[in-house]
């Protein structure tokens, strides 16, 4: 299928949200025109933009690869998190001994010291803070291999059948997802109100104990910042292997969006994209992309076909 296409081609889709919330979701297509794909150009390798009053699609470029997402982890870590219905203002423990990926890995939050579930969860969606979001995992009922069996059927419960999680952090390149089934999961955050209030503070001072210090914190996504920008839901996401990525879920043009974009170029370029795509949505243009990150784009396309060329059963295990 042609990365780009109309939303038409599409027709209906059918997005399932477990846990019995809302049941099966059909994702009717809008009766309004949408603007021609080819018009918007963007510097992430694969993306979605979904129409949240229907969830029917309005872009998509390399939808269904599956790609590493990094700390876009984080917001199913979050959601395992709020379903398994724990004290929020429980005080638990920084314990990252589970979690071999944040070995060497630098936080300025003490291993042994201890904040509220709550805090916990506001540092690992705001600032994507990877102590944070190890620790919640520690403390889930069953421990934390539960807690990873548990991101998984979750995924598996809404239909994201090409995603994989091995850890709550992200800095693991076998978490992996794609484009499609990251929407999937916006449309399931809908459910859960603490998720878009977490995820769009601006900053906090978070106060530990045991020892006691505090630490100031803002949050990742400079968007939420910006008042011509109405986000009600966010979380970033960068590994070198995942390039920089985003998902939000927000306002455009008097309704609400959801978009993912994976695999960006530069500090800034997933932001960029999403300016991109607000300005196509409102005017059916949207600014050039740098020629560096084309390049950039252009050089993981070959190097994924090579690997998918060399590897072409590894990958679909890892997504199982």
């Amino acid at each position: 299928m042609s990365s780009f296409f109309r939303v038409a081609c599409f027709g209906a889709s059918l997005f399932a949200l477990g846990n019995g919330v809302i049941g099966n979701v059909q994702a009717a297509v809008s009766t309004d025109p949408a603007p021609l794909t080819s018009s918007l150009v963007i510097a992430s390798g694969s993306a979605i933009v979904l129409d949240m009053n229907d969830n029917h699609l309005l872009y998509a470029a390399n939808a269904d690869k599956v790609v590493p997402i990094a700390s876009l982890s984080k917001l199913m870590t979050a959601i395992v998190v709020l379903d398994a219905h724990q004290p929020m203002d429980e005080i638990i423990s920084v314990d990252i001994h589970q979690t071999p990926e944040l070995r060497g890995v630098f936080s300025r939050v003490r291993v042994g010291s201890e904040i509220s579930r709550h805090d916990m969860l506001l540092l690992a969606l705001m600032s994507s803070e990877n102590r944070a979001a190890a620790s919640l995992a520690h403390h889930y009922p069953g421990g934390y291999s539960a807690f990873i069996a548990a991101m998984n059927a979750k995924a598996r419960s809404l239909g994201m059948m090409h995603t994989h999680y091995v850890e709550p952090t992200g800095l693991s390149f076998n978490n992996v997802s794609t484009a499609r089934d990251l929407s999937k999961l916006l449309i399931a955050s809908q459910q859960y109100p603490m998720l878009s209030e977490l995820s769009t503070t601006h900053e906090t001072m978070a106060r530990f104990q045991n020892p006691s210090y505090t630490l100031p914190f803002r949050n990742t996504n400079h968007l939420v910042y910006r008042p011509d920008w109405a986000i009600q839901l966010t979380k970033t996401g960068f590994t070198n292997q995942a390039g920089h990525c985003l998902v939000m879920r927000t306002v455009i043009n008097h309704r609400p969006v959801g978009l993912v974009v994976l695999d960006a170029f530069g500090k800034y370029t997933h932001f960029a994209d999403a300016n991109r795509i607000r300005s196509w949505l409102e005017t059916g243009k949207s600014s050039p992309v740098p020629a560096a990150a084309l390049d950039y784009k252009k050089q993981k396309a070959r190097q994924s076909g090579i690997t998918a060329q060399n590897n072409s059963g590894a990958q679909e295990g890892m997504a199982d």
